[in-house]
């Protein structure tokens, strides 16, 4: 068996392209069912984000699996493989779980550390075992993935320093505010940075926006999109004294928001105004954080936040490497003994089956015994033959990581005279997608 990971990302797709690999969540079972039911499928996962589509499949053969992986994607979104397979990853086996890992503990997302791609993953597993297309090898790693997820994303900080600039104002925010709850952000001007920095203060529980703009209608525009209250901009002065929060960004050559203006705001007010100034040229009169209770910030501080603790994810993405590095080595030694699991497991079947024989034998010759002499004696009996297989058993699972594995098993099973049954699965490749069109055959 093989593992392959055949898929598309933003580091190697632009989003045009990937827009076009976006598979519907309510058709995502008949899309796993007809990749697993393709010639050299044993097992398959899909997980499909806004920035990454790939393909997670178990085959008997590499080569046979990454040819029919690449059919299905180009039959299934209807896109031509000269089109997207130059933007294509493929990562086989050892390199395959590694992406995984990597994947789980978002060392592989557009901002380093993100969690909601965990969810994700979890998300595309459980379909998957609802569709019934996974088995032994993904049941074990991807829950093993999952769970080495968890510990990077709770026993680290690789996600917990803003690392957007929009993002860097709410931290600097909560420094100063114990809650946003009760709290009003004015964005002054309606561009996507204000708007996109309100989204996070609003994610983090402000519950009252103010928009002023040059231009009303787009005011009231943005305000719609927060349920908030659009104002002129000849109102700016007066609406600051509602503000608890400032947003800037204009396009004005000048100040818009004064030192005078702001002095005139705090008169009578003992609560801190917050400002952020997201503008280039600036919007803020840099001298408004010389006065008591006013905080300024702009580009700058905010970019200096992100890069430091960018530098702080990537110091914690370290620690996960060696996280993964040791996962990798937990999953390989499983891996490599579960090829002896089936003569393992025909040992046992013939070693109980001399057991209940024996105890069949026992109980014919000696039909007085009480029912606590056959327990005990069946209890003992059970005991030698555990003994018996015990060392036998850990030196299969010795010899199962060495280039001998094969002819170690060929030998046991001779000595032991054991029938194995590996259950292997027979898959005829299809003539034809769910959608109608046909695959080529090799």
């Amino acid at each position: 068996m093989h593992t392959l990971v055949v898929g598309l990302s933003h580091q190697t797709a632009p989003v045009e392209l990937r827009e076009k690999f976006s598979f519907d969540p309510d058709r995502i079972a008949i899309a796993l069912r007809a990749l697993r039911d393709m010639k050299s499928m044993l097992e398959c996962v899909i997980v499909s984000t806004c920035n990454r589509t790939e393909l997670y499949i178990v085959a008997d053969q590499l080569h046979t699996g990454e040819y029919y992986a690449k059919t299905f994607l180009e039959s299934w979104f209807r896109v031509s493989r000269e089109e997207f397979v130059p933007h294509l990853y493929v990562k086989t086996n050892t390199e395959a779980v590694r992406h995984l890992f990597r994947v789980v503990c978002g060392l592989e997302s557009l901002v380093i550390g993100e969690t909601q791609i965990l969810g994700q993953v979890k998300q595309a597993f459980q379909s998957a075992l609802q569709a019934g297309t996974t088995g032994t090898l993904f049941n074990h790693l991807f829950k093993q993935a999952i769970s080495l997820g968890k510990k990077a994303h709770t026993q680290t900080e690789i996600g917990q320093n803003a690392v957007s600039v929009s993002y860097a104002a709410v931290e600097l925010g909560k420094k100063l505010f114990t809650s946003f709850a009760k709290k009003t952000i004015l964005l002054v001007g309606a561009g996507k940075m204000s708007e996109l920095t309100a989204k996070h203060f609003r994610a983090s529980g402000v519950k009252n926006v103010i928009v002023v703009n040059r231009t009303f209608t787009k005011a009231q525009e943005l305000a719609a999109v927060f349920q908030g209250t659009a104002y002129p901009w000849e109102d700016l002065s007066r609406v600051l004294e509602e503000a608890d929060v400032v947003v800037s960004s204009t396009g004005a050559k000048q100040f818009v928001i004064t030192r005078e203006m702001v002095q005139a705001t705090l008169v009578n007010r003992k609560k801190p105004l917050f400002f952020i100034d997201i503008a280039v040229p600036r919007d803020i009169d840099p001298d408004v954080n010389q006065l008591d209770n006013a905080f300024l910030y702009n580009m700058d501080d905010l970019e200096e936040i992100v890069a430091a603790n960018v530098g702080l994810r990537e110091q914690e993405a370290i620690r996960v490497e060696v996280w993964i590095k040791e996962e990798q080595a937990s999953f390989q030694e499983w891996l490599d003994t579960l090829g002896v699991v089936p003569v393992i497991r025909a040992l046992r079947s013939k070693s109980l089956q001399i057991q209940t024989d024996t105890m069949t034998k026992i109980e014919r010759k000696l039909p007085d015994l009480t029912e606590q002499q056959r327990r005990v004696i069946n209890k003992q009996t059970k005991s030698i033959v555990n003994q018996m297989m015990h060392d036998p058993i850990m030196r299969m699972k010795e010899l199962a990581s060495t280039e001998e594995k094969e002819a170690a098993l060929r030998l046991f099973q001779h000595l032991f005279a054991l029938e194995v049954d590996d259950e292997p699965k027979d898959q005829e490749a299809k003539s034809v997608m769910p959608n109608g069109l046909p695959l080529p055959m090799n």
